[in-house]
């Protein structure tokens, strides 16, 4: 099944009127469409592979943040230590014939990206509209903060900056949030700070905001940089909010009503994601090599760690759920991607993603398939500089995993008793009487 056929026929969206581009829009009406069981027993097969676009000579010792699906599965976002952000658009999804001219070399990319959109300095943190459609170019943007920079909108369709979103300190200078996350309705934008979050309406580009401190009267709260945000998928309300002092609090997003706070992680927090039924909080840290799950229910004892290979490294490294909610991917300093079962926090698998730093996996929204990115920064000796870093082509790469689903064995093996049934009435044909 492609990617349209998996999205489904949406209404026809008219322009909007509002500074941003982007409509208020409710969640659209979609086919029920059930997403296929993954064999995670069997390893993956990589598809796409991209490399070379990676190692430029303003930056050879370029590598890759993070990897995320857009919210319709069309493409994905990269971002990387050369202050660029790619988008690469799957060829299967009625993309132009320069990008379904894969090449076949193992040592050439598959295909160039759609759009390269330079920040001005390293990229903090990226997020894709929630609602983004590829059949409504109006809602093709994501947002992206660099540091010294305000919040950029960015529009995928053409590549251009939207529009900007600006807070300012007491010295009336541009203050750069360090995390980024929309809203569930996709109205507004959440911005993370240092003990603070300022929240932006999509519609309203410019400097006003409104501010809420993440700690209250009686000092409790989250103290420190703001470093992560995401919202309970299943509508409740509730925000989750990391910071480098290693503890995550629970919000209220109305209102910014403290509901909890979390303290056991051994790292400063550099990603908080809830389970798809949003009874469950995961968080990930630097230099720690557990992610914790949360009961935010009793929001008291971590309910288990799921071990990664991350305590000797400050990078972030970005885990994923798959869309039924059974399962989660993490990355990790030894290349390999390892699969957890959520339901009793068990690894089941793991497979090699690259032979250096993995530090983004995301599930594809509705196919069986998911993206990962790596790499780590390197630092060159001085009497080398003019020397290139010997690569192989598995570092500082970006790739998209093909799974094997339950249907696809079921099938393998009927087409199997077929052939074997054809291949007997054969063999009787064939018999001398």
């Amino acid at each position: 099944m492609s990617v349209t056929e998996a999205v489904g026929e949406e209404e026809e969206n008219h322009p909007s009127d509002s500074p941003s581009g982007v409509e208020e829009m409710t969640q659209p009406t979609q086919e029920e469409y059930s997403w296929p069981v993954i064999r995670f027993d069997v390893p993956p097969h990589r598809t796409y592979h991209f490399y070379h676009q990676y190692r430029t000579a303003t930056n050879p010792n370029n590598f890759l943040k993070g990897v995320k699906w857009s919210p319709d599965g069309s493409r994905f976002l990269t971002s990387s230590e050369d202050n660029t952000l790619r988008t690469f658009t799957l060829p299967d999804y009625g993309s132009d014939g320069d990008v379904s001219n894969c090449y076949t070399a193992s040592d050439e990319d598959s295909y160039a990206a759609n759009l390269v959109m330079n920040e001005g300095e390293s990229v903090y943190d990226f997020c894709w509209y929630p609602y983004m459609s590829a059949l409504d170019p109006v809602s093709c943007v994501f947002a992206s903060t660099a540091r010294d920079h305000p919040i950029h909108l960015w529009d995928v369709t053409s590549g251009k900056l939207r529009c900007t979103y600006r807070a300012y300190d007491s010295m009336d200078e541009i203050t750069a949030a360090f995390s980024i996350a929309f809203n569930p309705t996709g109205t507004k934008i959440f911005a993370g700070y240092n003990k603070a979050v300022r929240v932006f309406d999509l519609h309203r580009p410019g400097r006003d905001f409104k501010q809420h401190s993440t700690l209250q009267g009686n000092k409790e709260g989250l103290t420190g940089i703001v470093s992560a945000l995401a919202f309970c998928p299943t509508q409740s309300g509730l925000l989750a909010m990391g910071s480098y002092s290693q503890t995550t609090a629970i919000y209220r997003e109305d209102n910014m009503e403290l509901l909890y706070v979390l303290h056991g992680q051994e790292g400063g927090i550099t990603h908080v994601q809830f389970s798809k039924d949003g009874n469950y909080l995961y968080t990930g840290g630097r230099k720690d090599p557990y992610i914790l799950c949360w009961d935010i229910r009793k929001a008291v004892d971590v309910v288990y760690k799921l071990y990664r290979s991350s305590e000797y490294t400050n990078q972030r490294i970005l885990f994923d759920i798959e869309p039924l909610g059974r399962y989660l991917g993490t990355g990790g300093q030894d290349g390999f991607v390892h699969i957890y079962d959520l339901q009793t926090g068990h690894w089941v698998s793991s497979f090699q993603a690259a032979s250096d730093t993995i530090s983004g996996f995301s599930f594809h929204p509705y196919l069986p398939m998911a993206a990962s990115s790596s790499g780590h920064r390197r630092y060159v000796v001085p009497d080398d500089v003019h020397e290139d870093v010997p690569l192989s082509g598995n570092e500082n790469c970006a790739s998209v995993w093909s799974f094997t689903t339950a249907s696809m064995v079921e099938n393998d093996a009927d087409t199997n008793d077929h052939d074997f049934n054809s291949l007997s009435e054969q063999e009787n044909l064939h018999q001398d009487p």
